[in-house]
């Protein structure tokens, strides 16, 4: 009985911008952009087409750089730009996720079990509007988990990715082997429900100054956090935490409503 909001998309970090939230509660997803040109994954910055207007996710922005830099990649801008390979994960069509982040994420996902669910959010912005937030932006029940360690035998290993051949980890694989192969790869697919929301994100975040800082940061709303019965994750959003809320999948799914029918009515309110 789990449920692992997990904190993904593309942000300043790495594409130097946020997707865009509309007024009528329309949204842009897109997935970071990959670590390495060697993928299998077929969409690129360039085709990845944005809900509103004659876009793609190459628009938002005029250069990235790779993260980690490796094999003189510097940053990547003009032409180039267009044809860098995205990151896709999750990916809401094939209800697949992949993580190796160490600081909460590979622990919690790995114990999730069939029938318990993760939660996606990722930074929004309202053009020319308010200030971005952390907002949920859709999510999946878990059908099957595996995990892939540095010491997994290559058969083993291969198993595995070819159980996960959707997942941005398995497609970005050169000859069984992980693109990060020193640390642990927890794979995860779903099954409905779930998917990406049509509209209307929650919004989880709140922007203030906290006892004791001097400055404001992004901090999970304690309304939310409430009716989410987080027990795990601490209170700042900045880093994109993973939280872990002693929810059912099933009782998450009713909360949070239909990924193709959601409403505007909020958490936390």
């Amino acid at each position: 009985m789990t449920v692992v909001l997990a904190g993904v998309g593309a942000d300043t970090t790495n594409l130097g911008a946020l997707g865009p939230l509309y007024d009528d509660g329309t949204f842009e997803y897109v997935p970071i952009p990959e670590k390495t040109r060697e993928t299998d994954e077929t969409e690129t910055l360039g085709s990845w087409e944005l809900r509103r207007g004659d876009r793609t996710a190459a628009d938002l922005t005029t250069r990235i750089r790779p993260r980690p830099v490796r094999d003189g990649e510097v940053a990547v801008a003009g032409p180039e730009l267009a044809d860098w390979p995205l990151h896709r994960d999750p990916n809401f069509e094939a209800l697949t996720y992949g993580e190796h982040r160490t600081s909460g994420y590979v622990s919690r996902l790995r114990a999730l079990e069939p029938g318990d669910a993760v939660g996606f959010y990722a930074g929004l912005r309202r053009p020319g509007g308010d200030r971005a937030h952390r907002y949920l932006i859709g999510y999946f029940t878990v059908d099957a988990v595996d995990v892939v360690e540095p010491g997994t035998p290559a058969p083993e290993r291969e198993r595995i990715l070819g159980r996960h051949a959707e997942n941005a980890h398995a497609k970005r694989a050169r000859d069984g082997e992980l693109y990060l192969a020193d640390k642990p790869v927890v794979l995860v697919d779903g099954t409905t429900p779930g998917g990406l929301f049509d509209r209307h994100p929650i919004r989880l975040s709140e922007y203030e100054v906290k006892p004791g800082n001097t400055r404001a940061g992004y901090y999970l709303r304690e309304s939310v956090a409430d009716e989410l019965r987080v027990v795990a994750g601490g209170e700042s959003m900045t880093y994109k935490p993973a939280y872990r809320c002693a929810l059912s999948g099933p009782a998450f799914a009713s909360l949070v409503g239909s990924p193709r029918e959601r409403r505007s009515t909020p958490l936390g309110r």
